[in-house]
């Protein structure tokens, strides 16, 4: 029996490096089972992403007829913080501690703003549905409250996923933060095809009571996993309490940081990509659910499903990468296959139905994968170690603040050409965005053309 386990234990080795991308970033001082453990936060923020991006905003704009564009404001609001992510990482690199931590302050700062933000959710959801027992209340206050729950769990995500991130690759070589970035992605991924599952069974049965039920349990869910994330992750430094590190301004550190040539320009190209994949966010499940006659649980599910595009595109950017592709050029073939993937979700209404329409999402989150592991990787080459938080808060806050623009300006669209008269068929208040956004990702393409031509030795276009 022992040699049986011994030998089923040596495969297990062998094959894992294969199948399970960035499995050989671990190391005897952050083996796998560690790596994992601290990828839980990405879970819990990948739950909060399906929650707010895909279960609520199909049920108050679909089933609550809360109006698109004032759903699109709510799901943006978290914009306020996004340009705070570069902040939030040079404070938790600069960070003074009597322990001598750096990130779990902040990690567990933002965990107790999503915390309190779901804790908010359940009553606005309960006074927006018209629930018996809240109906006295005003419609102002359920929207209100529904606002500052989206803006404590957007912030909160804000600051969890940039600091857990730099304190994953704290733990790693220099020349392995890229690939344990990229599996702390991946686990998000995995994350949010999970909670779509989940949430989608919950919810096959919808009713207001069982919403606010998932809700309170995603509350307690993710206080567990950040919690189980976090614990003796970031060893107590008392050399560097008792002598911390001189104070830089973060001023000073933002100059050093984008004084290389092209900077500004990668930072354009995350922008423009970034809001391609991430204008119709908040259409997509309630274009399901209006043109192509989805229900609620089969458009959560097709949260699972860009994910699960979103996951293949890392696995494919990650093999890449590691045989030597440059970052910028595994960013440009996911930015091209999006323009396709979102003219197909265009013409699902005409042609093709749900069928098509799943395949163009699915296309769509592999594009989204391999772009923001390809510019990710880019912007991670261009830093310093004593940086990374920086680095990792730059790209976070301009794919965090164009993801929020996007996804505001996408609901106003289509509201707007709703409210216009002649306005034909469901399908033409959705159309206009989804084309937008293949005009958007040719935009970046150009961009990138143009980084070729003026730094190619400096932008990650290099191996």
């Amino acid at each position: 029996m022992s040699a049986i386990r011994d030998n089923i234990l040596r495969r297990i080795t062998t094959i894992t490096p294969r199948y399970l991308p960035f499995a050989e970033v671990a190391s005897e001082t952050a083996p796998l089972s560690r790596l994992l453990r601290l990828s839980l936060f990405q879970v819990s923020v990948g739950m909060a992403l399906v929650l707010l991006v895909g279960t609520l905003n199909r049920v108050m704009i679909v089933e609550l007829g809360v109006p698109a564009s004032l759903v699109a404001i709510m799901l943006a609001l978290p914009l306020i913080f996004a340009p705070f992510r570069a902040l939030i990482g040079f404070k938790s690199d600069q960070h003074r501690s009597a322990l001598g931590w750096r990130r779990v302050p902040y990690i567990w700062k933002g965990t107790m703003l999503q915390f309190g933000g779901f804790a908010i959710m359940p009553f606005a959801l309960l006074v927006l549905s018209g629930y018996d027992q809240a109906a006295d209340a005003p419609l102002w206050i359920g929207r209100a409250s529904a606002a500052l729950a989206f803006l404590l769990v957007g912030a909160g995500v804000h600051t969890v996923q940039t600091v857990g991130l730099a304190l994953a690759t704290d733990l790693v070589p220099a020349e392995d933060q890229p690939k344990v970035v990229g599996l702390m992605y991946v686990m998000l991924l995995v994350g949010m095809i999970v909670s779509a599952l989940i949430f989608g069974y919950l919810l096959s049965d919808y009713t207001p009571g069982r919403l606010v039920q998932v809700v309170q349990g995603a509350a307690v869910t993710t206080i567990a996993l950040n919690l189980l994330a976090l614990w003796k992750q970031e060893p107590r430094d008392r050399a560097r309490a008792a002598n911390p590190p001189p104070v830089e301004a973060f001023s000073d550190a933002w100059a050093v940081f984008s004084a290389r040539e092209g900077t500004m320009r990668l930072l354009v190209v995350i922008a423009l990509g970034t809001m391609a994949y991430g204008m119709a966010e908040v259409l997509l499940e309630p274009y399901g659910g209006e043109v192509l006659s989805m229900s609620v649980a089969m458009t959560t599910r097709l949260t699972a499903v860009l994910a699960a595009g979103g996951l293949l595109g890392f696995g494919l950017a990650s093999h890449v990468l590691l045989r030597g592709a440059a970052p910028l050029n595994v960013a440009t073939f996911g930015a091209a296959i999006g323009v396709p993937a979102f003219i197909a979700i265009a013409i699902a209404a005409q042609m093709g139905g749900v069928t098509l329409f799943t395949a163009g999402t699915f296309v769509s989150g592999v594009g989204a994968g391999l772009f923001g592991h390809g510019t990710l990787t880019a912007t991670m080459r261009r830093a310093p170690r004593s940086q990374i938080g920086l680095a990792l808060g730059a790209w976070g806050a301009v794919q965090a603040t164009a993801a929020g623009i996007a996804i505001a300006v996408g609901g106003i669209i289509r509201d707007v050409i709703l409210a216009m008269p002649g306005t034909v068929g469901p399908a033409a208040p959705y159309i206009p965005v989804f084309l937008l956004e293949a005009v958007f990702l040719l935009a970046a393409l150009c961009v990138i053309w143009r980084l070729h031509a003026k730094a190619p030795r400096n932008l990650g276009l290099e191996p």
